[in-house]
């Protein structure tokens, strides 16, 4: 970690617990600022709180003060999730205070340079496939983020031998000042998380992030098979790498319908890549590119692309029984993610979808309703999702309670040669607090009825 000063004796203020905030606190802690945490979860129910307070850190729970920020705090530290509509972070601004996440900390810390990986579909495997690659070609990767693991606990352990792998939602990057990955990605730019700002350009915006402070010296890899991510890519003072898989390029990296290519040069055989589907080869483009851009050998590439399946909720494959593969795609929060795994599978689908209802149209899946032979569908927009599959032709349509129930209706709509698949096109928050839970409650019940 570095010798970094410039909080010590500074009043911090810590809005929001969860995995990140307690990350933030200590390390602030850590670096000598006066820090204090607020966090609604009542004290008594709130461990987290507790162990920072044996620290020697301020806690105030169970509620957000109105007055908070006349302590004079000259920095507040926010949990990605909570809005800036918020009170005390629309306070703060007011008051024009710096407002960050801990992203923005870890990289303040950090001896390590990042790789950042950001987009509204295809971070999680892109950021997985080039952990992988890295740590085959033993270039010391470490990976943090929104895939799970908290950046700045990563980025206090790192060295200068390291690189951190780091996948990036909008509201994370929302929150940095500073931050600048030596590698940045955008994998694609499409309507997602609305609620939360509000407009497609204010989240594109915050998307772009993640090169607003490269310089020449970095490498920006992005979408050139989308006109919006050309235009901000445009944008960028990076060294910029595009990606297509419409064809050979003789820039960037690109790919035909046999082989993959890196500045014009052919590099690898797509036939030795074991991940299916059209939206995992643009995955795949990001990582060769980022991989070999920070020095890692192809035959690393190709031995992890030889052997790679996918990630946990992300078209993973659970199971084949008597005759039908069963998949888990429950990180499909949207209709673009369920589109993409619908058209990787040419296969009679029977489609688990649904969850929590934010108004948006399933519209976007109507061309990939071909092979869906039947669909079974729950949550707060199970009726509406029944709805739109009848309009497509779809006949065997039936409303679960529960991901639970919809897993027995679907083996029983199943034949021989099916596949199943869990990808709901919504989030899960009406009924389970995370996708990843979803998903875990839907190979539970596949296990158990198999």
């Amino acid at each position: 970690m570095k010798e970094y000063t410039a909080l010590q004796h500074k009043k911090v203020l810590v809005l929001g617990l969860a995995k990140s905030g307690v990350a933030a606190a200590e390390l602030l802690h850590e670096l000598g600022a006066f820090v204090t945490v607020n966090d609604a979860k009542p004290f008594d129910a709130n461990p987290e709180a507790q162990g920072l307070l044996t620290k020697g850190i301020t806690v105030i729970c169970g509620r957000h003060p109105e007055d908070l920020l006349d302590e004079g705090f000259e920095l507040v530290v926010k949990n990605p999730g909570i809005p800036y509509s918020n009170p005390i972070i629309a306070d703060a601004i007011c008051r024009e205070l710096p407002v960050i996440t801990e992203m923005e900390l870890a990289y303040l810390v950090s001896e390590a340079p990042f790789i950042g990986i950001t987009g509204t579909n295809g971070k999680t495997t892109t950021t997985t496939l080039i952990f992988e690659m890295l740590e085959k070609g033993k270039l010391h990767p470490l990976i943090a983020g929104n895939i799970g693991t908290v950046a700045c606990g990563v980025a206090k352990e790192a060295t200068s031998d390291n690189v951190i792998v780091t996948e990036l939602s909008s509201f994370q990057l929302m929150g940095t000042r500073t931050f600048k990955p030596h590698i940045a990605i955008l994998t694609n730019l499409y309507d997602a998380h609305l609620d939360y700002h509000g407009t497609f350009e204010e989240y594109a915006h915050a998307k772009f992030g993640v090169t607003r402070n490269q310089t020449a010296e970095d490498f920006f890899i992005f979408n050139n098979d989308q006109e919006v991510v050309r235009q901000y890519a445009a944008k960028s003072n990076a060294q910029k790498i595009p990606f297509t898989t419409n064809g050979r390029a003789e820039e960037g990296i690109s790919a035909d319908e046999q082989v993959i290519y890196w500045n014009g040069n052919p590099i690898l055989n797509r036939d030795e890549i074991a991940l299916p589907g059209k939206h995992n080869l643009e995955n795949i483009l990001c990582a060769v590119a980022a991989c070999l851009l920070h020095g890692c050998e192809i035959e690393a590439i190709k031995d992890v692309l030889a052997t790679f399946a996918g990630v946990r909720h992300r078209s993973q494959f659970v199971r084949d029984w008597k005759g039908r593969k069963i998949y888990n795609d429950s990180k499909a929060t949207n209709c673009l993610a369920t589109k993409s795994a619908l058209d990787a599978f040419n296969k009679p689908t029977i489609l688990l979808a649904g969850g929590l209802d934010r108004g948006h149209s399933f519209e976007e899946l109507r061309e990939s309703m071909g092979n869906v032979k039947a669909v079974v569908a729950f949550g707060e927009t199970g009726l509406r999702f029944i709805e739109f599959a009848k309009s497509c032709g779809v006949k065997a349509t039936v409303a679960a309670t529960n991901v639970e129930d919809a897993v027995v209706y679907a083996a029983n709509l199943s034949a021989e040669g099916d596949v199943i698949l869990l990808s709901p096109a919504c989030a899960s928050w009406d009924q389970y607090d995370s996708f990843e839970i979803r998903g875990d409650v839907f190979i539970d019940c596949v296990m158990k009825l198999t």
